[in-house]
């Protein structure tokens, strides 16, 4: 693909960026709290790390960080906050890894991408074996987005709205969309989730809502995978002779889930 055009798209996208504000911000380290459950090994690459929210959670739990974003202006914020890791600044379809990771994260990538599938199969390839690969995006069921199809602000659920343009969101999938990305690009899902039991907007939360009812309805929303606002995956290579005990591992800890 020509990366000049998307490199400026990103460069602008990052100008007036919202992940690190408000329950934006919460919503991601909530997002670190759940893949945390799953974690093995000692090095992990996180793809689109932005204004670093989760990669201040990751450097303590992981001897080898690397980040790559394709807005300079977040790599080069990343690397006075964190010098320790390495940060590059690169497309993803660009990315060339010298070594292979134990975990991988996309947290809020595949609705920024042009080809998510094609992104997923590049990244497959830079897991080490057994390693595990993390996603997660907006759920285009969610019942807030409901809510605003009923009320007329959406023509439906999937429509990009105010807040996807200015993320720069390409689409905002549903569960049955998400979950065959990954197998198309030859991944097993080991766990599919949600969390985030969302009713209204980000706005009307941080206006109402308290620190504890904000925890408690992220909480709520594992509960709901299908309405959350949030949905992810844990993924493993198809086929890896890791895959059985790894799923026997993962349904585990998604059993262990907070109560509330």
């Amino acid at each position: 693909m020509n990366s000049a055009p998307e490199l400026s798209r990103l460069r602008a996208i990052a100008e007036d960026s919202w992940y690190g504000r408000g329950v934006g911000a919460r919503m991601v380290a909530y997002t670190f709290e759940v893949f945390r459950r799953y974690w093995r090994g000692k090095s992990v690459l996180e793809l689109g790390p932005a204004e670093g929210i989760m990669t201040e959670l990751l450097v303590p739990e992981f001897r080898e960080v690397t980040v790559v974003d394709g807005a300079e202006t977040f790599c080069e914020q990343l690397r006075q906050r964190f010098p320790n890791i390495t940060v590059v600044h690169s497309l993803f379809e660009d990315y060339a890894p010298a070594f292979r990771y134990d975990n991988i994260i996309l947290g809020h990538v595949l609705e920024h991408v042009v080809n998510p599938v094609g992104v997923l199969s590049k990244v497959r390839d830079w897991l080490e074996p057994g390693g595990r690969l993390f996603a997660a995006v907006p759920n285009a069921r969610s019942i807030h987005r409901q809510a605003a199809v009923v009320l007329g602000l959406l023509h439906s659920e999937d429509e990009l709205n105010t807040t996807d343009l200015h993320h720069g969101h390409r689409r905002v999938y549903d569960p049955e969309q998400f979950r065959q990305e990954f197998i198309k690009a030859g991944l097993r899902i080991d766990v599919f989730g949600g969390y985030w039991l969302k009713p209204v907007s980000n706005q009307q939360i941080e206006e109402t809502w308290s620190a504890e009812m904000l925890t408690a309805f992220m909480t709520l929303g594992e509960r709901y995978p299908d309405i959350a606002a949030e949905i992810y995956v844990v993924c493993s290579i198809a086929g890896s002779t890791e895959c059985g005990q790894e799923r026997r591992e993962c349904e585990t800890k998604s059993r262990a889930a907070p109560a509330l």
